[in-house]
């Protein structure tokens, strides 16, 4: 034969190398879709968590130690959407505290789906208030050893007083540890 004949492809390994290609862009078209789709989820739960904990904080700001109705909803807009909650209270065994729950949903009120975004806290009097403690943080760790059935917990460089019994939930101030050092002997 002919060398001019030789060169080249034929019909059948042009159309096998083009299924090849269409293959691999389709699987390609498939994976950055998807990878679309996780991202505007993963942004509208991010949003949603945030008016969810936005909530939180409006609930426990406004109502002090009071307790709430059962349930409300209401609709916010927030980064350029409408978007839609419901709180709901429920009691807990201890007669002083609620157990808050707020659910966010994509969308207006009347749309009802599966919430992007659920938060729970709590209210009442039985918490402590915010940032009160009873340990003394300006120490350092502490290790504590707990010995049961005395009245306070030994921490080193102090007492915490209360905290095996249970009895109050009145702190008592951590005194620092007078003791002075050791030195080591080489």
């Amino acid at each position: 034969m002919n060398s001019q004949h030789l060169r080249g492809f034929t019909l059948v390994e042009v159309l096998v190398a083009l299924m090849i290609v269409a293959i691999g862009l389709a699987a390609l078209l498939v994976t950055v879709s998807g990878t679309a789709r996780t991202s505007s989820y993963l942004r509208d739960k991010t949003l949603a968590q945030w008016i969810a904990m936005n909530r939180i904080t409006e609930v426990r700001l406004s109502s002090g130690n009071k307790f709430a109705q059962n349930t409300d909803t209401a609709e916010v807009d927030f980064a350029g959407r409408t978007w839609h909650y419901d709180t709901q209270y429920f009691d807990t065994s201890i007669k002083t505290m609620q157990r808050v729950v707020v659910r966010v949903y994509a969308g207006e009120t009347k749309v009802k789906g599966n919430p992007l975004a659920e938060s729970i806290s709590f209210l009442g009097s039985a918490l402590g208030t915010p940032g009160g403690s009873n340990i003394d943080w300006t120490q350092g760790s502490t290790v504590a050893t707990a010995s049961q059935g005395t009245q306070g917990t030994t921490v080193k460089g102090g007492t915490q007083g209360n905290v095996s019994s249970g009895n109050s939930l009145t702190p008592t101030p951590v005194t620092p540890n007078t003791a002075t050092p050791t030195p080591v002997q080489p």
